[in-house]
């Protein structure tokens, strides 16, 4: 597929912290990892400019903590320090497949990451590399989904493109209710009125209100980045 019949051509891309663990309880699976990065090369290579926030839930989940009696600011904080080396993981592993990266932190972290620059962000993604946001807004209480929305605005993304296990929205849980049925598009009206939980309630606020299209797709189908890319939702759900 050539560049010209994309749909998208600079995307941001949200992947769970538990795409890096493959089938072990947490941590880091080499082929989980080198998965990740053959799906994502492949957009890539197409000439898709592609920006990536990553979670933590292989590390550590701060609300999880909070949950039971840590401070939820220092949870957080924790939260924001396991993103960043889930960011560093992923780093080490493209560029091991020949491809540029970088990485953005919202907190002062040199040197391991550099601080977050929206210019030298946009100059990286214009110039073919790989740019990844660590460390979430930099802020406690709000979660990656969030990070990904505004950092997705902020380097004039066409899309939040939200990496999960299964092929968009269904009316309701198809792993329990086979009667379920699959939306290839939704309005964002919609999406409110059917209480989908597609995003935390700010990062959907934020694709809302500037009108930045949220794609919910199942990476781990191979090919699917790409088809969602180029407009079929046969994998996914765009809500527009």
């Amino acid at each position: 597929m050539s560049k010209s019949k994309l749909l998208y051509k600079r995307v941001l891309l949200k992947i769970s912290g538990e795409a890096l663990k493959g089938n072990q309880a947490q941590g880091y699976c080499s082929d989980a990892v080198a998965s990740v990065v053959e799906r994502v090369k492949e957009a890539l290579d197409m000439g898709v400019e592609i920006a990536l926030v990553v979670g933590a839930g292989n590390l550590w989940r701060g609300l999880a903590g909070s949950r039971k009696g840590m401070d939820r600011v220092t949870a957080d904080y924790m939260g924001m320090l396991a993103t960043a080396m889930n960011s560093l993981c992923l780093k080490d592993a493209f560029q091991s497949a020949g491809v540029p990266c970088t990485v953005h932190s919202a907190v002062a972290m040199e040197p391991f990451a550099e601080r977050f620059s929206r210019a030298r962000a946009m100059e990286e993604l214009s110039g073919g590399k790989l740019v990844i946001f660590a460390c979430g807004t930099g802020s406690p209480y709000f979660t990656t989904d969030t990070t990904a929305a505004l950092r997705a605005l902020e380097t004039d993304c066409q899309a939040v493109m939200k990496a999960t296990k299964v092929n968009g929205i269904y009316t309701a849980d198809p792993m329990k209710d086979p009667s379920a049925k699959k939306f290839e598009t939704l309005s964002f009206e919609e999406a409110v009125a059917g209480r989908y939980g597609i995003m935390d309630s700010a990062a959907f606020s934020l694709c809302a209100d500037n009108h930045l299209h949220i794609i919910v797709f199942n990476f781990s189908e191979k090919g699917a980045l790409v088809k969602v890319l180029s407009g079929d939702y046969s994998v996914g759900t765009v809500v527009r």
